[in-house]
Formats: C-alpha cells, sequence, structure tokens
C-alpha cells in the first residue's frame, strides 16, 4: 500500500475509535443539569464579576438552583435580574434595591494639598504604606485609581486628584469597595433626590479644616434641619440613614462646606 495513502488511513481510524470513546464517555458519565441552572445563567447579567461571591455567572445559576443561595446577589442586573430569577425559581422576588457606589470625599485638588512628593508605585495601596498616603487629609481619596482598576464597566475615573463616579456605568458590584485602601467608597441605594456624606474624615472641626476646606466638621446644622431624624453625628462625621431619609434635601442647603450631596448630582 502506499505509506502515503495507509497513513491517511491509520490517522482517520485514530479518529473514529477517538470519537468513538468520546461519544461513550459523554453518554457513561452524563450528570444531569436541571434546566433551571442554564435559564438563571441566561438572565444573569453576564459580567463575572464576582460581586455575588462566586467564581463567575455559572457557579451562582448553579448554586441559586442546587445550593438555594439568595436570588439578589447579582448586583449587575439589579431589579429586573432578581425578578427574572424569582420566576424562574418560584419563589417571590421581595424588595430589591438597586446600588451604586458613592465615593465619600471631596477633597479634590481645589480644596485639599499633599503632604509630600510621593515617587513610588502608581498605586493607592503602595502610597498608602508610605505613611498613610501623601494627602494632607489621612481619611481620603488617595488618588492613584486601584477602584478605577478593577472596575470592569468603566465606571470610575480619576478627576482632580479624586474618584469620580459614573452612576449611568456603575452597577453596584462592589470590587471598588474591596479595592479602596482607605474604605471610602460605599455601595448605596440609588436615589435621584437622597443626600449622602461625601467626606470620611473623623478629625475634629479645626482639625479638618487646616487640611481640606471640603470636608464634614460636625457642626451638627444637618442633624438639627433634618425632621426625619435621619441624620446622626458620630465621631465628629456626619451620617445619613437612608431608610429614614426623605430626600426633603433640607441638610444639603444648610451644610456649610457642601459635603452633602445627591451622588452623580455634585
Amino acid at each position: 500500500m502506499n505509506p502515503i495513502l495507509f497513513a491517511v488511513v491509520v490517522v482517520a481510524a485514530i479518529g473514529i475509535v477517538g470519537a468513538v470513546i468520546l461519544v461513550a464517555a459523554s453518554v457513561v458519565m452524563y450528570v444531569p443539569v436541571d434546566e433551571r441552572v442554564e435559564q438563571i445563567n441566561a438572565v444573569l447579567a453576564g459580567a463575572n464579576c464576582g460581586a455575588c461571591g462566586f467564581a463567575g455567572c455559572a457557579d451562582y445559576a448553579r448554586a441559586v438552583v442546587e445550593d438555594g443561595a439568595p436570588i439578589d446577589k447579582c448586583t449587575p442586573g439589579g431589579v429586573e435580574c432578581t425578578g427574572a430569577v424569582a420566576a424562574i425559581m418560584g419563589v417571590e422576588a421581595g424588595q430589591s434595591r438597586s446600588m451604586k457606589a458613592a465615593v465619600a470625599c471631596s477633597g479634590d485638588c481645589e480644596h485639599t494639598a499633599k503632604r509630600f512628593d510621593y515617587q513610588g508605585l502608581n498605586r493607592c495601596a503602595a502610597a498608602k504604606g508610605l505613611y498613610g498616603g501623601d494627602g494632607a487629609c489621612a481619611y481620603g481619596c488617595l488618588g492613584y485609581g486601584d477602584c478605577a482598576a478593577v472596575c470592569p464597566f468603566g465606571a470610575i475615573a480619576m478627576e482632580r486628584g479624586i474618584a469620580r463616579i459614573d452612576r449611568t456605568k456603575c452597577v453596584g458590584c462592589g470590587l471598588c469597595v474591596s479595592a479602596c485602601p482607605n474604605g471610602i467608597i460605599h455601595l448605596v441605594p440609588e436615589h435621584r433626590r437622597k443626600p449622602v456624606v461625601l467626606c470620611s474624615s473623623r478629625d475634629k472641626g479645626a482639625d479638618v479644616r487646616a487640611v481640606c476646606s471640603a470636608g464634614c466638621i460636625g457642626c451638627m446644622k444637618c442633624a438639627k434641619v433634618c425632621a426625619k431624624d435621619a441624620i446622626t453625628v458620630d465621631n465628629n462625621l456626619a451620617v445619613i440613614d437612608q431608610d429614614r431619609c426623605v430626600g426633603c434635601q433640607l441638610c444639603v442647603k444648610e451644610c456649610p462646606v457642601g459635603v452633602i450631596r445627591v451622588p452623580g448630582a455634585e
């Protein structure tokens, strides 16, 4: 037989045998999959961001069906996704709020300054490791974009020395929250009128003014004007209870340093 023809026959035979083995293995080793897993995976956001606490969307879908994982953990998918998963599982969706990231710092380059000229890795975590960071305010945004680097949706940009959130792109996955070494990024319920305190300093008023002209001074004017008792001042920093807040924005008008604002409107 022609050597070339012989080689072709041998390769073809090996291929056929291999195909038969694979088919047989797929039949013998087949593991039934609940069709709801594929249905849920299809309605998830598909971001594979890990915000749900699982390795990816497929793992989360499997956990919902097989392990009874909560149905509202796909933050990128929001309320619509939770409703779709609830319908597939035949349960009530309940009340679910869309969450967005907010940077609790107003100390951009116009309101604060640097303590020293940092020369090192262009990362917030590295800068913080050197005397707590180069910013005059130890509580503020470090400004090197660790949060922007981990955001898979391009929702964060560094502007005038601090992180800014594009709320039209933010899906509330929370990766930026974990990445911020100063812990100044928080997830807050999406609302067009409810304000938050865009500052994280817990120093006394005089000390805050010495390093930043846009920091909370703990004056309590916001708490006094709030008719719903939604604002408290804890360790020199105002805190707004989003569940109590009705969005009247009297605190926004009363704040003498302008750090109480509606995210996205600042």
